[in-house]
């Protein structure tokens, strides 16, 4: 009897504001080692995420992905990122549109519990579905395969990043920086690896030719007219590095993640041999370019 050893995936992801959401959810989308179980959106407008995350999965015939909107609101402080500017480019793309609010965290509970040990959660986003679906249901951790995560600043300076910053409460909970357990693997990836990961606009417009990204195309000129001169990397990083751990090196240690201004959300880290969080700490940027391309193509 044939086993299937795919990876077992769920993407929790802010598709719609920085375009390499929607260039890691092309990668999951084309890599064959993975089994996309579903995908979750977060922060301000969900719903316009999901019909976005929609778009891709049934241009290349994978409607069968489910995709659920969920929290459109922090834990304990305001939510900054309050629109998805992208999804101006959903355009013609044909999608659904008929998403009902804040059901991503049972959708991951219920999928996890289907799947004990398999599943692999990978947020892309602020944590705020994670850290809701980690506070109400504090069994889940034990029970995933693992939690990688594209959040935090460790090594190069002291400073927040996006993900982390926006919902810094759940932030704290995903680190495990309560009482709750912890998954066995716990891999963050943050900008001290991802920043090193750039193309410049007109490469990406060169080599977005896949079929996986051409509505990323769309989504991306939004992203360009908003003033970036390119497309950094970091959420693909961690979409890759599931698959090909060895793209990067890594630091065992502890986590923890501060709680009052102007600090809320910065992860500091503490080397920490039999520490509970993987964080990579090196990356090979040309190989990891050489391995999306060669999925994504």
């Amino acid at each position: 009897m044939m086993t299937d050893t795919r990876e077992k995936v769920l993407l929790d992801t802010d598709i719609g504001t920085d375009i390499d959401d929607a260039v890691a959810l092309a990668y999951l989308l084309s890599q064959e080692r993975c089994d996309l179980v579903g995908i979750t959106t977060v922060t301000g407008e969900p719903q316009r995420r999901a019909e976005m995350a929609s778009a891709m999965c049934r241009h290349v015939g994978r409607d069968d992905i489910p995709i659920h909107s969920g929290a459109a609101q922090a834990m304990l402080i305001d939510m900054s990122q309050k629109t998805a500017p992208q999804a101006a480019a959903l355009g013609a793309w044909s999608r659904r549109t008929d998403f009902a609010p804040n059901e991503a965290v049972e959708f991951l509970r219920r999928t996890i519990r289907r799947h004990p040990g398999e599943v692999t959660l990978l947020t892309i986003g602020p944590l705020t579905n994670a850290g809701l679906l980690l506070a109400t249901d504090p069994e889940i951790p034990a029970l995933l395969k693992r939690m990688v995560l594209m959040c935090g600043q460790f090594f190069t300076s002291m400073s927040g990043e996006w993900n982390a910053v926006g919902d810094p409460h759940a932030t704290a909970i995903a680190y495990g920086n309560g009482h709750q357990s912890r998954p066995p693997r716990h891999v963050s990836f943050g900008l001290d690896v991802t920043l090193r990961c750039v193309l410049p606009a007109d490469e990406c417009r060169r080599r977005f030719a896949a079929r996986a990204l051409q509505p990323v195309r769309d989504f991306a000129e939004v992203w360009f007219a908003h003033g970036a001169q390119g497309i950094t990397f970091h959420d693909p990083l961690a979409a890759a590095c599931i698959f090909e751990p060895d793209l990067c090196r890594y630091k065992q240690g502890h986590v923890r993640v501060l709680l009052h201004d102007p600090t809320a959300g910065w992860t500091v880290f503490r080397d920490q041999a039999d520490g509970p969080h993987s964080v990579a700490a090196q990356v090979d940027a040309g190989r990891f370019f050489e391995h999306y391309f060669s999925i994504v193509k």
